[in-house]
This record gives structure tokens, C-alpha cells and sequence, in this order.
């Protein structure tokens, strides 16, 4: 089985597949947790880790479903995934 690990931990041009949204510290709050997953950022889910900003930070440039989102790192730290 393959282990669960952070969005932001996957290397650029990864695969990976949504396994939950759950908080990760006190960076967001339920408002912003609910709204990853009105994004699409849902369990089963396939998503794609495109790049990472300048110096390999911020922002990060994500496809999920169809979608093109710029997330922060903190957004990403509390989505976790299976990899492909």
C-alpha cells in the first residue's frame, strides 16, 4: 500500500490522487478548508503537482480535475494524497 503524504511534498510534475483535507496546524481555519474542497480538492480525486514558484516556493501550481490552482504552502500541507 502506498503511504499518504503531503501535496507539498510531491515533487514537481507528480501524480497523486486526493485523500483528504484536514487541518495541518493553525495556519487555516475550517473556512479555508471548506473552500479547498469546493475547489475540487476532494477524496479520489486525481491531482497534479505542475511547479513550484520562484526558488521552489511559493506559490504552488496545481491541477485537480480540471482545474489550475495557485495554492499556498500552507493550503498544500493540508491536502495529503496517495502518490501514482
Amino acid at each position: 500500500m502506498t503511504p499518504l503524504q503531503l501535496l507539498a511534498d510531491l515533487p514537481d510534475g507528480a501524480h497523486a490522487t486526493v485523500a483528504g483535507v484536514s487541518a495541518n496546524g493553525t495556519a487555516l481555519d475550517a473556512g479555508h478548508l471548506q473552500r479547498l474542497g469546493s475547489l475540487g480538492f476532494l477524496p479520489g480525486e486525481p491531482v497534479q503537482m505542475l511547479r513550484r514558484g520562484p526558488g521552489g516556493r511559493e506559490p504552488l501550481a496545481v491541477r485537480v480535475g480540471d482545474g489550475l490552482f495557485a495554492l499556498r504552502l500552507a493550503e498544500a500541507r493540508c491536502i495529503t494524497v496517495v502518490a501514482d
